[in-house]
């Protein structure tokens, strides 16, 4: 019964990790910015940290089962 949570979280991070992830490096594929008014580099880097991240935090809470 406790696992349920952390099934949903671990879900969650997931989904949002890797959508950030393909969307952080189809923007830049593209040549198109990341987020307006900040150094392309720096917003690609902080959206693929931040998509890493979530994506860690998936495995943790899915491999606390």
């Amino acid at each position: 019964m406790e696992s349920g949570p952390a099934i949903f979280a671990g879900v969650v991070f997931a989904l949002f990790g890797a959508a950030l992830l393909v969307w952080t490096g189809t923007r830049v594929r593209h040549g198109e910015p990341v987020a307006q008014g900040v150094s392309q580099v720096a917003s690609a880097t902080l959206a693929g940290l931040a998509a890493v991240i979530s994506l860690g935090l998936a495995a943790y809470c899915l491999t606390r089962l």
